[in-house]
């Protein structure tokens, strides 16, 4: 029977596993390929040696995570939230841009050198710390007011990603947060209250829009019936929100005008900000059922192609390996959401279920709209493709998650056998 224990205590997840291995496998193919063209660049050939070595420093910190146990997980959860913290501060003050980000300070520069993107630790670091927070929340959530502690767990960090400014790790911080609520067991119908005041920003550009949607929110807070001072406020601000956003668009500056027009007509501005998603449009189109084969895209090799090894990596799965290619490319990613979500359902406790949860959805949210971007679906943003997009830091990141997921199924299914289910 003990040694049956260490077993199961020892089992490792081969499907979740494998998985991973295949998405980074074939990420790391893609970025070898962006880094052909016609016109040669050592830097961006040698990228996927690089990316190679990430990942050899990847497995070997998922191993010795997966050596440990998810009550360690959960104990490092303040210092590494702590640590997140002092590293976003230190970007703003020593960040620089890159890629389609050159405006903002998202990598921690010093001496000129980029160390790496501190907002990726940031993501695992809330993750575990608003996984804890809510794993301990003896009272159910019921009203506004209770949310206020994991709304401040996730604030800090998403403030400061916000202020290098980071719309796309911002959205993804956001995401996690929704997500975990959700899985923690806080109604819908609080969810879309405190998503609403938001909604109405967005929606307010349509007066036709913004009013159904203010009538079907005030429709739910007279079924819901929170308490009386919070449907008041919520109410206001929607109100406040529909009578700003006309106010905040004369504000904004010309070139951020013209990112969200180009967004809705790429057209507008086809050799400027609109060049992007229209290559990344052609390339994808392009490439047909079958793709114009590995290493051989003409948009990629001619360098018409943006940001090929990072931002838009999907663009050249799209155009050399063709429709195929993309549907294996999602597919591999499903395989990974319905395993995390699997990990999570069979999870020893609440801690373990919350983060696993949020991991998924940290993932989810960057290729819903990584994939969206190149579409022209979702604004570009900057956010990279897990596993695929060029990146240490983030595949780095990435592997940490997949080995705190491994640690978290073992110790799961462990106790699942152990109770016969």
């Amino acid at each position: 029977m003990a040694r049956q224990g260490i077993l199961r205590r020892q089992s490792i997840d081969l499907p979740l596993l494998i998985t991973a291995l295949l998405l980074t496998l074939f990420g790391i193919a893609m970025v070898f390929s962006a880094g052909q063209t016609d016109m040669p660049d050592k830097g961006l050939e040698r990228l996927w040696q690089r990316q190679a070595a990430f990942f050899g420093v990847a497995l070997v910190a998922t191993w010795v995570i997966n050596r440990g146990t998810v009550r360690l997980i959960e104990w490092s959860a303040w210092p590494l939230y702590l640590l997140s913290i002092v590293l976003l501060l230190a970007t703003l003050l020593f960040g620089s841009g890159a890629g389609t980000a050159q405006s903002m300070k998202g990598w921690l520069t010093i001496g000129g050198r980029r160390l790496g993107q501190p907002s990726e630790l940031a993501k695992l670091a809330t993750t575990l710390m608003l996984a804890r927070m809510l794993a301990t929340q003896r009272e159910s959530i019921r009203s506004l007011v209770d949310l206020w502690k994991p709304l401040m767990v996730v604030g800090v960090p998403w403030l400061l990603v916000m202020a290098q400014p980071d719309l796309g790790t911002g959205i993804v911080f956001i995401g996690i947060c929704f997500a975990m609520l959700f899985w923690a067991g806080v109604p819908w119908q609080l969810l879309v209250m405190l998503a609403s005041p938001g909604v109405s920003l967005i929606l307010a550009f349509s007066t036709g829009v913004w009013g159904a949607w203010f009538l079907i929110l005030v429709a739910l807070v007279l079924w819901y019936r929170p308490f009386l001072v919070e449907g008041v406020v919520l109410v206001v601000a929607n109100v406040v929100m529909g009578v700003v956003a006309p106010l905040l668009w004369d504000k904004l500056k010309p070139y951020q005008q013209q990112r969200f027009l180009v967004f809705l007509d790429p057209n507008i501005d086809a050799m400027g900000s609109g060049y992007n998603v229209i290559q990344s449009q052609v390339a994808i189109g392009s490439g047909g059922l079958f793709g114009k084969g590995f290493t051989l895209g003409s948009q990629k090799r001619l360098n018409f192609l943006p940001e090929q090894q990072t931002d838009f990596i999907f663009s050249v799965v799209g155009e050399e390996l063709g429709f195929v290619g993309v549907v294996v490319a999602l597919f591999l990613f499903l395989a990974l959401f319905l395993r995390a979500t699997r990990v999570a359902t069979r999870a020893a406790d609440a801690f373990p279920g919350l983060v696993a949860f949020g991991l998924m959805s940290a993932w989810f949210v960057h290729v819903i709209v990584n994939v969206g971007m190149t579409l022209n679906l979702m604004p570009v943003t900057g956010i990279p493709l897990p596993f695929f997009s060029n990146g240490g830091s983030f595949l780095l990141v990435s592997w940490l998650a997949v080995g705190i997921l491994l640690r978290i199924s073992a110790e799961g299914r462990g106790q699942a056998d152990a109770l016969g289910l």
